[in-house]
C-alpha cells in the first residue's frame, strides 16, 4: 500500500477537512459539557471550523502565505461567501431528493459536489497567488 502524497493539494485538502471535521465534533463535545445547547454548540464549532478551515487550507494546503490584513480579510470574505452559497446549495439538494433519500444521504451528496468546487475555487480565485509571485525565492 502507498502513502499518501501530501505534496498533491488535492490530498492535502482532504486530510486537512477531515481533521476540521473531527475539531468541529470535539468542539460540539465540548460547548455542550459546558452547557450549551446543541443549536449553540453547533454554531460554535461551525464557526470555529470555518476559521480553522481557512487558515489550514490558505497555509497548508495551498502554501499561500500572504498576511497583509487586506489580503486575509478579501479571502476570509470569500470563504464566508462560499460557505452560505454551499448552504444554500445543500438545502436545495436536500429539498429536492428527501424523501425519498434520507437527509444523511443528500447531505452526504452536497457535501461530495461542494469538496469538489471548493478545491477549484480555492486553487484557482481564492488562495491563488499572484503571477508575480510564483516562483520567487528567497535566498
Amino acid at each position: 500500500m502507498r502513502a499518501l502524497d501530501f505534496k498533491r493539494p488535492g490530498i492535502r485538502y482532504l486530510f486537512i477537512g477531515g481533521i476540521v471535521y473531527v475539531f468541529e465534533l470535539l468542539m460540539i463535545v465540548i460547548a455542550q459539557k459546558l452547557g450549551a445547547s446543541s443549536t449553540v454548540a453547533v454554531a460554535i464549532s461551525f464557526w470555529l471550523g470555518t476559521v480553522l478551515s481557512f487558515g489550514l487550507q490558505k497555509f497548508v494546503t495551498f502554501g499561500d502565505k500572504r498576511v497583509h490584513h487586506k489580503v486575509i480579510v478579501s479571502q476570509f470574505v470569500a470563504v464566508c461567501l462560499l460557505v452560505l452559497f454551499n448552504f444554500g446549495f445543500t438545502v436545495l439538494v436536500t429539498k429536492l431528493l428527501s424523501p425519498p433519500l434520507p437527509a444523511v444521504v443528500t447531505r452526504t451528496i452536497a457535501l461530495a459536489i461542494t469538496v469538489i468546487w471548493n478545491f477549484y475555487l480555492y486553487k484557482t480565485k481564492i488562495f491563488k497567488m499572484p503571477a508575480e509571485l510564483v516562483g520567487i525565492t528567497h535566498e
